[in-house]
């Protein structure tokens, strides 16, 4: 069963215009960041990466005002290339009461734009 389904698009170079350490280190995990890091433009990675972050909190129905902080969502890939969204913290806690048992993720980016669509599913 469906819990809540979000989506967010990232204008990459807004992004890029905005990003500074002290962003990125706010924004993204340790893993996140080292991710990006070895793209050929991390910042396409990192937009990726936010429009997920932002997706999931639409998907939980709760974002910053209601506690979920950023890297309560973290958004890694798996060795085939697949990318996975972690719940952690109150993004968590808000989960496990919504009654989710799994959270899907499906990234995209062109030069100008990265998308991403979060599934939350319980059963």
């Amino acid at each position: 069963m469906v819990i809540g389904i979000g989506i967010d698009i990232v204008d990459l170079d807004e992004f890029r215009s905005r990003l500074t350490d002290g962003l990125v280190e706010e924004l993204f995990s340790g893993p996140e960041r080292a991710y990006a890091a070895t793209q050929a433009r991390p910042w396409e990675a990192l937009g990726a990466r936010l429009a997920a972050k932002e997706a999931a909190m639409k998907a939980l129905g709760a974002g910053l005002a209601q506690g979920v902080r950023w890297h309560d969502i973290r958004v890694e890939r798996e060795e085939s290339g697949r990318a996975t969204v972690s719940l952690e913290g109150h993004a968590g806690e808000l989960a496990s009461k919504l009654g989710a048992t799994a959270a899907l993720v499906s990234l995209s980016h062109t030069k100008r734009a990265a998308v991403a669509v979060v599934l939350i599913e319980a059963g």
